[in-house]
């Protein structure tokens, strides 16, 4: 174990952790100051003289906007326990109390007023909080941050004068006209770095209030840039290697009959954490900041912990917020058992295909469904992906990406992400053929232990008929026998319970409002759809759990699964100049 790991696993004491809480309460507290100062004008007046006269106001409280974006990230990555942002908070606390004491001795009009004794006293408190919390904060950084933040302050800087100087000679009002773009550019630049400008200094040039006003907001985006390129985490660890997906395909050989979902743990944008035995592991992968883990642990239950110990440690080493996706029963206790706090998701659906039957009065509507597919002469044939030829899978391959809805593939905790590797030979294609023999329609699904299978990728000629996926799994279950399967794992049901409960009679007003709510996203996101399609083959549903260690990172965590799921996008660089697509491309 390293000595971070250490450090982070230790006990820590109460004045320890009262001591790191004291800090990020006060920079939260300085943080609603500068912005209430901000929109009070005579508020903000009286903070100023404060700093401009014999006065001096406590650590950070300086009254803006720009303040109060620097204390609102400082208090944030304090809470997140980030070590470069302790050592930065206590440099300047540290200056600012050397100020103090300067004042104190050249200064004998300083000693006269209260205020600065009180100021004093704050910062003094603060930087006594900050020494007492220091092994409360060991969180690390990126190697490469001091260059990134470096870079960016250098090029944001030039960018950002540049554009101040722009908008100062589109509306400069000065009757002389005689200042030069230098002279224009050196007056933003100085606006820029200290928020304010000596317009004595520059006779020839007057702009309106609100060109210093976008000024000063250029410079509060620059510098809280250049403060998310210091303190940033870590952003990813080593992705799954050849020598990990060996030893995962090992705990799945042996271990992959207790999880539907087992075998997208060795999907390779993902990380590995074994337990110390090796008989368990976590996969997980790093996204704005979150540990994202999907479903179960792999191997045996008894190495659970040992696995999910180690994940946690690394989690909390870098400041990552730790966090599951899609967790079982078993696993979801388990984890809970490690201090994390269980969500219920939603419901996976699970067939049954030795009991399934498509009798009854109940699928009578499924029923009428799959016989009029059949009747318009759609078949399916149904192979392994072993089985399949390259030149085959290559065609399967090309309408499945011009079948795809959207440029983005979507899928993370249920999608492998690979439609043909040949490590992947066991999975399962289902291919749809209309009564000409075109292709219409795949599925595919990857194995669940060896008498199951999981659905893993659905696409279709959006010029067929209506039904063909239903037809495509009615008759997978119908024919498991030729693949050997008992049971078969569908798609995941969000909030399954809501609609379920919420259009029964007797359903309160607060869970009818829900369902409601959650049918009018629905519109975008298919979540009652996906409940409805897989509600008619009456399926065994199994609930998900969402785990996570603390609520206020409830919003932090859910906007990383919707980028890991590829239903958000972060901004960045257009595709063709993304180095992972060039690499593809090479």
């Amino acid at each position: 174990m390293s000595r971070d790991e250490d450090r982070a696993d230790r006990p820590r004491g109460r004045w320890s952790q009262r001591g790191a809480t004291f800090g990020i309460w006060y920079l939260r507290t300085v943080t609603f100051i500068n912005f209430l100062s901000a929109v009070w004008v005579s508020f903000a007046d009286d903070i100023r003289r404060h700093n401009i006269e014999e006065f001096f106001t406590p650590y950070l409280l300086t009254a803006g906007f720009a303040s109060g974006a620097f204390s609102l990230f400082l208090s944030v990555t304090l809470r997140r326990r980030k070590r470069a942002a302790w050592i930065l908070n206590l440099v300047l606390s540290g200056l600012l109390l050397l100020l103090f004491g300067f004042a104190l001795i050249a200064a004998p009009e300083f000693r006269e007023h209260a205020q600065n004794w009180v100021s004093l006293a704050l910062t003094l408190l603060f930087a006594a909080a900050l020494l007492v919390s220091r092994r409360e904060f060991y969180a690390k950084g990126d190697r490469a941050n001091p260059k990134l933040a470096a870079v960016t302050a250098a090029g944001g800087l030039l960018v950002a004068s540049l554009l101040a100087a722009l908008l100062v000679t589109v509306t400069n009002t000065a009757q002389d006209g005689s200042s030069t773009f230098a002279q224009r550019w050196r007056y933003g630049l100085m606006r820029l770095v200290s928020l304010a400008a000596d317009d004595r200094a520059f006779p020839g040039i007057a702009t309106p209030n609100w060109v210093n006003v976008a000024i000063n907001v250029l410079s509060t985006l620059l510098l809280v840039a250049v403060l998310w390129a210091a303190f940033r985490s870590v952003r990813s660890t080593e992705a799954i290697t050849e020598d990990d997906e060996e030893r995962l395909r090992a705990l799945l050989a042996r271990h992959g009959d207790r999880d539907s979902l087992g075998y997208f743990a060795l999907r390779r944008d993902k990380s590995v954490m074994f337990s110390p035995s090796g008989k368990a592991a976590v996969t997980y992968r790093v996204v704005g900041g979150v540990s994202l883990a999907s479903a179960d642990p792999l191997g045996d239950p008894e190495a659970w912990p040992g696995a999910i110990e180690a994940w946690l440690a690394e989690a909390r080493e870098h400041g990552w917020a730790p966090a599951v996706m899609g967790a079982g029963e078993e696993g979801g206790t388990i984890y809970a058992r490690h201090g994390l706090d269980a969500l219920e998701l939603g419901d996976e659906a699970i067939v049954d295909t030795t009991e399934f039957t498509l009798g009854g009065r109940a699928m009578r509507t499924v029923r009428q469904a799959y016989n009029r597919i059949e009747r318009a002469g759609y078949t399916v044939r149904i192979r392994r992906h072993e089985d399949i030829p390259a030149e085959e899978m290559d065609r399967l391959l090309r309408l499945a990406d011009d079948w795809r809805d959207g440029e983005t593939e979507r899928g993370f905790s249920m999608a492998l992400g690979r439609l043909g590797d040949p490590a992947d030979g066991r999975c399962v294609m289902l291919e749809c053929t209309d009564e000409q023999g075109e292709l219409r329609a795949l599925l595919s699904f990857v194995p669940w232990g060896t008498k199951g299978l999981s659905l893993d990728l659905m696409r279709r000629d959006r010029n067929s008929e209506n039904g063909l996926m239903e037809f495509m799994v009615l008759e997978l279950i119908q024919r498991a026998k030729e693949v050997e399967i008992t049971q078969l794992s569908l798609n995941f049901a969000m909030f399954r319970s809501v609609f379920e409960r919420g259009s029964r009679l007797g359903a309160g007003p607060v869970l009818r409002l829900w369902r409601s709510l959650l049918s009018f996203f629905s519109r975008w996101w298919q979540i009652e759809s996906l409940y409805r399609a897989n509600a008619k083959y009456r399926p065994i549903w199994e609930p998900r759990y969402m785990l996570f260690e603390k609520s206020t990172d409830l919003l932090r965590i859910g906007i990383a699964a919707g980028r890991a799921e590829g239903f958000l996008e972060a901004p960045g660089l257009p595709k063709w100049l993304n180095r992972k697509h060039l690499e593809n491309v090479r």
